[in-house]
């Protein structure tokens, strides 16, 4: 203690305070320090009291070893003493016989009075620290110095107090406890001053950082009681990774530390997940270094297909303990030794070896905190809004908004340094997403988030990486800032590479004209030098925007009737309903758009229109067997087979005499090139799965197009391709989605799912809100400067269709039995493409 006080308070006053109050606080703190040494050291109840009691027989020696804190569940309960009668003396855990000696320290502590010295020297411990925290308080500029239940005496100082407490209360005997070897709090040893010098240098430097990033107090901060460092952070210098000959990131550099909120953005493809699964070790780079501070940082990561990781059939509790699997271990290994006890009482050699495991276990045990887990769980279940009789409810009983809290506070039980989050606001409706953005928010942990929700990004985001063509570019401020900032950069670097082509230009005119010229060679050699410096050392060629990916879904059977009628229907699960007494009747050509909250029941009623699943009451279906339906389902997971590879995926859909020649090229549209058509579906990621499924759907001919959140991982240009595709189809379309924008501009119906029935809307999504005030003064509030907001959705009109159809020779649908290539001859000619705009 008198040396940490030495170590601390000189390094860590600040200039204008007095030598002689530095001195006076390290002498306090010495003082308190020595006066509650002695005290725990002093004895109090002399151990022989439990032989001269009659307690033990007095063969029998008490040994003093390490105490498991009492407080903790799944303590060993001792059950009697005993006393090995081939020795003549046995040895027993002083632990083992603890109510015994709290037995007989009872009989006798009426009788015998506290010591004079005892009550001083408490006293003076007391007011010595009280006068000490005064000084600090009245002295110091900077927070005071850790307490004594703090203060590091190698690495379990904690444990180590406790355990001091524990045997002077029960034994009064002057107890030595080992850590990891014994320790005498007056050894000098000159490596532990090393380390401490280290420890309060370190403390200095985070301090000084934190105080430069000093910003206010979180009112709802999320906070399980864990330990975080006061500066963390991740940099990335030069990153490169390369799968086989594709270069995916040929220059990462970035950074992440406390009170960061990365949104990290760029096209499909551009390996922003890549950069995700590298900080959590799942793949190696390439080439650079990657900084971390401190070295052990902890990453959690929410991955987009998370919901594959859930187990729908256990208990919402349960699926919050389910990541605890280490101590979900140890806690059982402690637990079936404890049984085993009983087994060894009259055992003595067993039993020692028994009580020795057991003590291991409980270190462990302690160390990893598993008693504090339940109390863990339950704050995370109230703190991701769930009320306490959720804890019961099985997985499956949530919607995807409520899972994705699932998914959340699991990686908040992780109590990571920093948070990795890819596409958290996939299926989730606007009140989540406003409830997401003030939970972000409202922690102090570091974070990098991925997402395609501009305006989500918007409101949490403090930094922005963009990933552009394998080179990364930061932006300090919110989306809004970047899409300025990133404007005017753009344009700058474009007017300077210009500027520089031109003089290259001119320089090879130069050349071309007076290379023959012999009077003229020193100065075409001059621009020869200057041509070859500049494709050496000058303005590198800006990144420009790909043509738009355009395709178009081949043209719908012919259909007479009603896609689907429902009539009088009441569904729902567990004897709650979801809707009551509904009726909907869908014709064919409609493009209709299905809205509402989480748990609505949006994807429940696209199964009862399928006829996928059955209603409670009432009749639901499609109309007829002429109804050709292609269903895009929430999660593509569930749709496609895992084991095959992406050729083989649309292999699977096509007609047999379709070349794979062909089936290739239709691939390369949606960026499957190369080798990627061989990589197995399993491996793809979540946008690369919904591309695949949108190319299966094309070689599909269907008059009815189900679309459950289509958009959960596409980027904007991917967006705005299915959205120019679902104009131009001359079929009837059902769409889910919160995407509001993508909603805007392919329908033009709107049903809007409330109090378990159906409000129809016969117009598009602005009229939609035009009617719903609250709903529109929400949405508005959340436009970024420079974007135009929600539009009027585009309605093609049939007669153009069929024009703009022959003129980009779209739209001509394949004979059945043909190959792609037969109706490329026959001029039904390609119903994917990419062309100018």
């Amino acid at each position: 203690f008198f040396r940490h006080s030495m170590t601390y308070y000189p390094r860590t006053t600040t200039e204008g305070r007095s030598p002689a109050s530095q001195w006076l606080g390290m002498a306090l703190g010495s003082v308190a320090g020595l006066a509650l040494v002695l005290t725990l050291t002093r004895p109090s109840v002399d151990p022989t009291l439990l032989t001269s009691t009659g307690v033990l027989p007095r063969s029998t020696h008490v040994s003093s070893g390490p105490v498991p804190r009492p407080q903790a569940p799944g303590r060993l309960a001792p059950t009697a003493a005993y006393t090995h009668q081939s020795q003549e003396v046995a040895e027993v855990p002083y632990w083992v016989v603890r109510p015994q000696m709290e037995q007989a320290w009872a009989q006798v502590a009426s009788t015998t009075p506290t010591p004079h010295w005892a009550v001083l020297t408490a006293a003076a411990a007391a007011a010595a620290s009280l006068a000490t925290f005064v000084f600090q308080r009245a002295l110091a500029t900077r927070p005071t110095p850790p307490g004594l239940s703090s203060i590091a005496i190698g690495s379990k100082a904690h444990t180590y107090y406790e355990d001091v407490m524990a045997v002077a209360a029960v034994t009064g005997d002057r107890v030595d406890v080992g850590l990891d070897e014994d320790i005498d709090l007056d050894d000098d040893d000159e490596d532990e001053d090393e380390d401490e010098d280290d420890e309060e240098e370190e403390i200095i430097i985070e301090s000084k950082v934190r105080v430069k990033r000093e910003r206010g107090e979180a009112s709802n901060r999320f906070n399980l009681g864990g330990k975080q460092p006061k500066f963390v952070s991740c940099q990335l210098k030069g990153v490169q990774i390369n799968y086989g000959q594709q270069q995916v990131l040929s220059d990462a550099t970035w950074e992440v530390k406390t009170g960061d909120r990365v949104g990290l953005v760029g096209a499909n493809g551009g390996g922003k997940s890549t950069q995700l699964k590298m900080l959590m070790n799942e793949i190696e780079m390439s080439a650079g270094e990657i900084i971390k501070q401190p070295t052990d940082l902890k990453f959690a990561f929410l991955r987009q297909e998370f919901y594959d990781e859930l187990d729908l059939n256990r208990t919402l509790k349960e699926e919050f303990m389910s990541i605890f699997v280490e101590e979900a271990k140890i806690e059982k290994q402690l637990n079936e030794k404890n049984a085993e006890l009983d087994k060894y009482v009259n055992d003595p050699e067993k039993m020692t070896d028994l009580i020795e495991e057991i003590t291991k276990l409980q270190q462990e045990y302690d160390r990893m905190g598993i008693s504090r887990l339940d109390s863990k769980v339950e704050k995370t279940i109230e703190g991701m809004g769930f009320s306490v009789e959720d804890a019961n409810l099985p997985v499956s009983a949530f919607s995807g908004g409520w899972k994705m809290r699932i998914g959340l506070g699991k990686i908040m039980l992780q109590e990571p340094n920093v948070m990795l989050l890819d596409e958290p606001t996939n299926h989730l409706d606007l009140e989540t997403v406003y409830w997401l953005e003030d939970f972000l928010c409202d922690q102090d942990i570091p974070m990098v988030i991925v997402s395609h929700d501009r305006e989500f990004l918007n409101q949490v985001s403090t930094k922005i990486v963009d990933v552009d063509q394998g080179v990364t570019t930061t932006y300090e401020g919110n989306y809004e800032f970047f899409m300025k900032n990133k404007a005017a950069r753009l344009k700058k670097w474009t007017k300077e590479y210009e500027k520089q082509q031109k003089q290259v230009k001119e320089a090879k005119q130069f050349i071309g004209k007076n290379k023959m010229v012999q009077s003229k060679s020193g100065a075409v050699a001059n621009k020869q030098r200057f041509i070859e410096d500049i494709e050496k050392n000058g303005v590198k060629r800006p990144p420009t925007n790909n043509k738009p990916f355009v395709f178009r879904f081949p043209d719908a059977p012919r259909l007479n009737e009603d896609v689907t009628s429902l009539q009088n229907v009441t569904h729902g699960y567990n004897g709650q309903n979801l809707f009551e007494n509904i009726n909907l009747r869908i014709a064919k050509g409609e493009k209709i758009a299905f809205l509402g909250p989480n748990g609505a029941g949006k994807s429940t009623l696209l199964r009862l229109i399928l006829g996928t699943e059955e209603p409670n009451e009432g009749t639901a279906g499609l109309s007829h067997s002429s109804v050709l339906a292609n269903y895009f389902q929430q999660n593509q997971a569930d749709a496609l087979n895992l084991d095959l590879t992406v050729l083989q995926s649309v292999h699977e859909v096509a007609s047999p005499d379709v070349q794979e020649n062909d089936l290739r090229a239709l691939l390369g549209k949606f960026l499957f090139k190369g080798q990627t058509v061989f990589k197995k579906v399993g491996n793809l990621s979540g946008g690369e799965k919904a591309r695949l499924a949108l190319a299966r759907m094309m070689l599909s001919p269907a008059n009815v197009i189900v679309l459950d959140e289509p958009t959960n991982h596409l980027d904007i240009p991917a967006k705005e391709m299915l959205e120019e595709a679902l104009q131009h189809f001359d079929g009837t379309v059902l769409i889910v989605s919160h995407d509001r924008y993508f909603v805007s501009q392919t329908a033009v119906t709107i049903i809007d799912l409330q109090d378990k029935g159906l409000n129809r809307y016969e117009g598009d999504y602005r009229f939609y809100m035009e009617q719903n005030e609250g709903v529109e003064k929400k949405v508005t509030s959340r436009y970024i400067s420079g974007t135009a907001g929600i539009q009027a959705a585009k309605v093609i009109d049939p007669e153009e269709m069929a024009k703009a159809a022959a003129a980009s020779k779209f739209g001509k649908s394949q004979k059945k039995g043909g190959s792609i290539k037969a109706a490329k001859k026959e001029k039904g000619v390609k119903n994917a493409k990419r062309m100018k705009q």
